[in-house]
């Protein structure tokens, strides 16, 4: 069976490769971070590289600034006000870009000032970075060893609960969904012959909803890989413990690990 109770071998390795810090951005070579010039950004007008043309001056966005290796602090502490205020290119109805001329720019990076605040930058955004990181493998090494209980009934009790927690998901949804053939439903006052399998594991997967308090602190939001990962190593270790619990629903319990 595909699902594994202690929930080991699907942790995968973190923070082998989180990019380059801020200080190693800020070295000699002051072009921008594809390696071209400001000269030659400006003259596609590569909106992209956040470089802009505007009556003969050249103007680097704030966006332009942050792929530069700009924070905010840095470009309201070495910047200041901004040169030019613009219209969105994208959407005219969107906030108005903020522009800083390009000498004024260079001349910053090329301050020692800049250099000093750019490593300080540096070194505070990788302390953030451990600490994300530090917290994600705790998280994920508390959902690995945290014991797991399952709910143990009897067959028929197993069956009724079963049947009435999906007519609760039916009347919140509006919609019936009919289950497979396999098992009798007999036991549940139901006519006929019916699989109540998936509603048996599905409803055992509700009782142990609180287990999901283990992914409370997991930085990032729901698409961020790390918290996929914990939500995938959780979502395992209860299909293993169910499995362990009722047998008779172990190809139940792989289906819908795969399912998910």
């Amino acid at each position: 069976m595909a699902c594994h109770a202690d929930g080991r071998g699907y942790e995968k390795s973190h923070g082998k490769s989180q990019g380059k810090s801020h200080g190693q951005s800020h070295g000699k070579n002051r072009s921008g971070s594809d390696g071209r010039s400001l000269e030659d950004q400006g003259s596609e007008r590569d909106d992209h590289a956040g470089v802009h043309e505007e009556d003969g001056q050249r103007y680097v966005s704030l966006a332009g600034l942050r792929a530069r290796g700009w924070s905010g602090g840095m470009v309201h502490r070495l910047l200041g006000t901004p040169d030019r205020l613009s219209a969105n290119p994208r959407l005219r109805a969107a906030p108005q870009v903020r522009l800083y001329r390009a000498e004024r720019v260079e001349a910053a990076e090329l301050s020692d000032e800049f250099q000093r605040v750019a490593e300080s930058s540096a070194r505070r955004s990788e302390a953030v970075r451990n600490a994300v990181r530090r917290r994600r493998l705790e998280i994920l090494e508390r959902i690995r060893t945290e014991p797991i209980e399952v709910p143990r009934l009897e067959p028929g009790k197993l069956a009724l609960r079963a049947v009435e927690h999906r007519a609760r998901q039916e009347a919140v949804t509006g919609a019936r969904i009919e289950p497979t053939d396999g098992d009798t439903a007999r036991q549940t006052g139901q006519a006929g012959r019916a699989s109540l399998t998936p509603w048996k594991v599905d409803y055992l997967r509700h009782r142990m909803s609180h287990y999901r308090q283990l992914l409370d602190g997991m930085p990032g939001g729901e698409r961020d890989s790390g918290r996929a990962e914990a939500e995938e190593l959780l979502r395992r270790r209860i299909c293993a413990a169910i499995a362990e619990a009722y047998p008779a629903l172990e190809q139940e319990c792989e289906r819908q690990t795969r399912a998910q």
